[in-house]
Order: C-alpha cells, then structure tokens, then sequence
C-alpha cells in the first residue's frame, strides 16, 4: 500500500507512476496534473514497435518540454523503461525546475514491472540519491469497465498493443492495473455504471484508495505517498488475490451485478479432470486468479491467472519457497478468486454463472479415495499438464 506519513527528512523528488488502458483517459490524467501544479513535470512513454521506437513527450505547466523520437532495439516496455525512462527520469531530477515527476506509461502498459525496475534503479549512486517511488495510479472509466474486464477485445485489436506480437486480452491489462496501483482513479457515471465501480472495488487491493473523477486527482496527495514495493509485490501475486467482498468503506450500490467467487480447498485438482474442464472453469466473462496443486505434482505451486476470455496457468516454484503477508510458509491448497458480474437480462429461469463454477471446481478436485495411496496410481502416466507446467519428477 501507500502510506501518507512521508519521512520528512526525506527530500528526494517524489516520483509517481500512471497507467491507463485509455489514451484519451491518460491524456486528461497528465493535462489535469501539470495544470493544477506548476512543480510537476510528466514523462509519457509511447512505444512504436512497428517502427522501433519510442516516443518521448515532456510536458510541465509551461506546455512541451521535449518532444523525440528515441530509437530502441527493442521496441518493448522493459527497454523503454530502461534505455530512456531511467536517465530521462534521472535528468528531469537532476535539473531542479520541478519538485514532482509523473511517468506516463504507454497505454496498455503494467505497472508493476515498471514499479519493479525503478525501484531496482533507485539504489545508491542510481537514482536514489534524487528520486523516490510515491504513488502507482490506475485511471479506469467505470462506464466501459465491464466491458473492457470481462469481454475479449485485444490489446492489438484496440491499438495499444505494445509489441508486434501483443495477444494480451485488454482485461488482463485491466485487471492488473488495478490490483497493483496504490490509488485507482475512476470517471464515468457511477450511477448509470454501478456494475463497473462495483467490479473495481473487487479488484483493488486491500488498504488501496480510490478517487471518483479526474477532478479529485491531486499532485500533491501523489507526492506525499510512498510507494511500497513489497505490498505491491504481495498484491499483484497470485497468493494476494484478494478475497470474497468489497472494501469495508464502500457501500453497495443499485444495480451492481458485480460479484466475488472463492474457490478454495486443501486438496489439488486431479491433473486429467482439470484439462477436461479446464474452459469450463477458467473462461468466459470472468477474472479469475489464484494457485493451485496438482495430485502429480505435489511440491509444484501453480499459478492460475485469467481475464478476456483468457487463462494462463504455470509453475512458480514450490510449496517449501511460498510465504503469506507475515511471511509464514504457505501450506498446499487450492484458492482461485473469480470476479464476474451476472447478465444485466438473466431471467428467474437462467442458471447462475457461479453455480456452474462451483460445480466444475468440485468435480476437478481429487477424492480421498484418490488420494489414499499418496499419488502411486499417477506414476508412469502421461503428465497432461506439462505443456503448461513444464515437465514432472516423478519423485512422489
């Protein structure tokens, strides 16, 4: 999370971090900032794969600072933020014109690897003698949110795909915006959208803020944050979905068709019923994230990670390297949140979405007659999840 009780011996430069799924949303965001504080100055990133470049704008209070063309070769985020966010950043502190940066991610772009390479880079003799990580912000438009979430537009399909090769589903991206940002800026019609505002209340990550309307985005309430790295780590990690509900502070509103699904058990799936019922658990309108075990693979922990109609899933390491919030070492189970909203015109009839997913669940996980001779009937069989999570030992 982000605290708001600075060290006030701190006199590094606060640096915050936007992102967006929006161009127009972004645009409004940094013309909002440089205007209502003279001392901010916005780097914004966009990435040109098709021409392998990317485009550097420095905008402050005064209007265009810098305006370039900068040749990668590698036209992806990782490079841009290395190759020119880094020393561009490093410059902008080193002048003293301003007393707050704000990087502009290209749209589309995740924050957390961002987050993750500054706060590399701001180590001594780097960027930490001048700069200081304050806020990551999500701005999200509460009117196309359900839409954005839970349907399967693609990055490329919407323009800001940021490599030639970008599949990503616009949800993903979504989705992961918002559960790693410290704030989350929302505009649109919270009446009108009350699924959507509700669907990003599921989604934030808990002890997160969150501010209706681009009016209320202060550059002073960004610089006084203090980016927690290890909190957003722990957010963003499939460990840290967050659980059934919304935020205490947040009232339920009219017409809000969004919900929380936990599916959770101490025992794995069965790796066979898993890839038969897998689309049946893990498509479709939902965003839906966790770990899981598989009865063949007993020390795997196993990521599940779906949005847009799309679900990855992949090894992360085992059972012994895995540790909560309080850094206790985590038990095997199986935990995957879903988040979802129900069909604005679902008759009395229509057959909940979350009863059919409750349903695949229970059929996917082992029995304890399976499970009675500790994992002898899997060995020698196929793995049919190797593809996916790498090749097994059969070391039971």
């Amino acid at each position: 999370m982000t605290t708001h009780h600075p060290d006030t011996t701190d006199t590094r430069t606060p640096l915050s971090v936007l992102a967006t799924v929006d161009p127009v949303l972004r645009d409004s965001a940094v013309f909002g900032l440089v205007m209502g504080s003279p001392g901010v100055v916005v780097l914004r990133h966009d990435i040109r794969a098709s021409e392998g470049e990317l485009r550097r704008v420095v905008v402050d209070a005064t209007g265009v600072v810098e305006d370039e063309r900068v040749p990668l070769e590698h036209a992806c985020l990782s490079c841009a933020v290395r190759e020119d966010a880094v020393p561009t950043l490093r410059r902008l502190a080193e002048d003293g014109r301003w007393d707050h940066l704000v990087l502009a991610l290209p749209v589309g772009a995740e924050s957390l690897p961002v987050a993750r390479a500054l706060s590399a880079a701001t180590t001594p003799g780097d960027l930490l003698d001048r700069l200081r990580l304050a806020t990551v912000v999500a701005v999200a438009d509460v009117d196309t949110l359900e839409h954005d979430l839970l349907d399967d537009d693609l990055v490329d399909e919407r323009g800001i795909a940021l490599t030639d090769d970008d599949q990503r589903a616009v949800g993903e991206v979504l989705a992961a915006q918002l559960e790693h940002a410290d704030l989350v800026v929302t505009t649109g019609d919270l009446a009108a959208s009350a699924t959507g505002s509700g669907l990003v209340d599921r989604l934030r990550g808990a002890g997160t803020r969150r501010l209706d309307g681009l009016h209320a985005l202060d550059a002073a309430d960004l610089a006084r944050g203090h980016h927690d790295a290890a909190a957003g780590e722990r957010r963003a990690h499939p460990l840290g979905a967050r659980g059934a509900g919304r935020p205490a502070d947040v009232e339920h509103r009219p017409g809000d068709r969004s919900w929380t699904l936990e599916l959770r058990s101490s025992r794995p799936f069965e790796p066979e019923r898993l890839l038969r019922r897998i689309e049946d658990l893990g498509t479709g309108r939902l965003r839906s994230r966790g770990v899981f075990h598989v009865a063949n693979r007993p020390d795997s922990l196993c990521a599940w990670d779906g949005a847009g109609g799309q679900l990855c899933i992949g090894e992360l390491g085992t059972w012994d390297d895995a540790t909560n919030a309080e850094g206790e070492t985590v038990r095997p189970h199986t935990r995957i949140v879903m988040v979802g909203s129900t069909e604005p015109d679902a008759g009395p009839g229509t057959q909940d979405v979350r009863d059919l997913l409750l349903a695949a669940f229970r059929d996917v996980l082992t029995t304890p007659d399976e499970l009675a001779d500790g994992g002898l009937r899997w060995l020698g069989r196929d793995d049919v999840l190797a593809p996916w999570l790498g090749a097994r030992s059969d070391a039971l």
